[in-house]
């Protein structure tokens, strides 16, 4: 490709060229960001129909966040070294059996054991570090912070676009059949992950310094640890929202189609926000467009929680939180690439977002167990704000400068 341990662009079949990665890796992102965005339509009605406190759901969608993300530097580290494709098909079949066994799921163990443990499985094997991985190695570094703008951007049109059908099957056929049609959806990455299989990277080409080595410079790094910090932030507050916001904002009085709609519109708005951060991170220092992410973050939600909702404020929250959404996706992965290379960007990747799936579990879960206790949001809503100032706080030290050593083609391996 465009640097070493990289694909040449003459090991790309015709047919394979890298806007048909993109496109297809486009798509996974779009049908497995989808589907995994609209779980939390189905907070309300699995729990009054298998008479659960919302604690248990919470709990499930928790785990599948904390899998997803443990699992995430193994999966990654597989796709660096042996090329992505096993890894993405893989990720398809667990996804596609956690959502059927997930719609036959009676008991709070067997909806963890699908939507928590499967679910997060696949979700690790066919969602950010893996395509980012993919792509980073495809496009020259000039290119790389848009072509990831443009994945996460996917990522959030899925959110906007299935939604709203997910809302209709829910209504018109019931959560199980829902699920069930998800499910088949979902067994659509499997051969588009054909595309991003990379055969391109044969032994030859794989990196020549060692996993283990690359682990180690960049546990070394502050950067990496202020990077990888900020990233919880980003999981605790908008897996909060994704997962409870529907279920505030009915608390309060508005019809159920409003949250729907304010779910759409994050999806709608994150398209922008995502495309435009990656924009923006080709030209602007990341650090600092990252650190006002986070700080704007938390001047909307006190905005929003300062007053009782309306439909109004709920559809302007949703829409000033969507152009935030994902926007830390391509500037934080922008930062790995650019400070470590490309050749272990799927695992370097992938540890930075354990840290944001841990975020991710608390969110989600302190969520429910808050509101059982306290029959309120307030307490998450605020600890969100606050930590939002911390992460503001944390990623203006960073030191995006490269590495000395990618200036030498070929690092020793360690």
């Amino acid at each position: 490709m465009y640097d070493a341990a990289t694909m040449s662009p003459n090991t790309l079949s015709r047919w394979r060229t890298p806007t048909l990665i993109l496109v297809c890796g486009g798509l996974i992102m779009t049908i497995a960001m989808g589907a995994r965005h609209g779980f939390g339509l189905f907070l309300q009605p699995m729990s009054m129909a298998q008479g659960w406190g919302r604690e248990t759901f919470a709990f499930a969608l928790a785990l599948q966040n904390l899998v997803w993300g443990a699992a995430q530097p193994f999966s990654g580290l597989i796709a660096d070294r042996y090329g992505a494709g096993r890894v993405l098909f893989a990720g398809s079949v667990l996804y596609v059996l956690g959502l059927a066994l997930m719609a036959h799921s009676n008991t709070g163990t067997e909806l963890a054991l699908s939507a928590g443990l499967l679910i997060g499985l696949g979700l690790s094997g066919t969602t950010f570090s893996i395509v980012y991985g993919v792509l980073g190695r495809t496009y020259p570094p000039e290119k790389r912070s848009q072509v990831l703008g443009i994945a996460g951007a996917a990522g959030s049109f899925g959110q906007f676009a299935m939604l709203p059908g997910t809302q209709a099957l829910i209504t018109g056929i019931g959560w199980m059949a829902a699920l069930l049609v998800l499910a088949a959806v979902a067994t659509l990455m499997a051969p588009l992950s054909a595309v991003l299989a990379e055969p391109g990277r044969d032994t030859s080409q794989r990196p020549t310094q060692s996993a283990a080595a690359a682990i180690r410079e960049a546990a070394g790094h502050r950067g990496f640890w202020l990077l990888t910090f900020g990233y919880f932030v980003c999981g605790f507050q908008v897996i909060f929202i994704a997962v409870h916001l529907p279920a505030y904002l009915a608390d309060n009085g508005l019809p159920g189609n409003v949250g729907v709609a304010c779910l759409a519109l994050i999806g709608f708005f994150n398209i922008i926000g995502t495309w435009g951060a990656g924009m923006l991170g080709a030209r602007w220092t990341k650090k600092y467009l990252l650190a006002f992410i986070y700080v704007a973050r938390s001047v909307i939600i006190v905005a929003f929680v300062a007053v009782p909702p309306t439909p109004t404020s709920a559809y302007l929250f949703a829409a000033a939180m969507g152009l935030l959404w994902l926007a830390t996706v391509p500037l934080t992965n922008g930062i790995v690439a650019q400070v470590f290379g490309v050749a272990y960007l799927s695992m370097l990747g992938g540890f930075v977002f354990f840290s944001h799936q841990i975020g991710s579990f608390l969110g989600a879960w302190l969520g429910g167990v808050l509101f059982d206790r306290t029959g309120s949001y307030d307490v998450v809503w605020w600890i969100a704000v606050a930590l939002g100032l911390v992460a503001m706080a944390v990623n203006l030290p960073i030191n995006e400068r490269p590495l000395a050593r990618l200036a030498d083609p070929k690092p020793a391996a360690a």
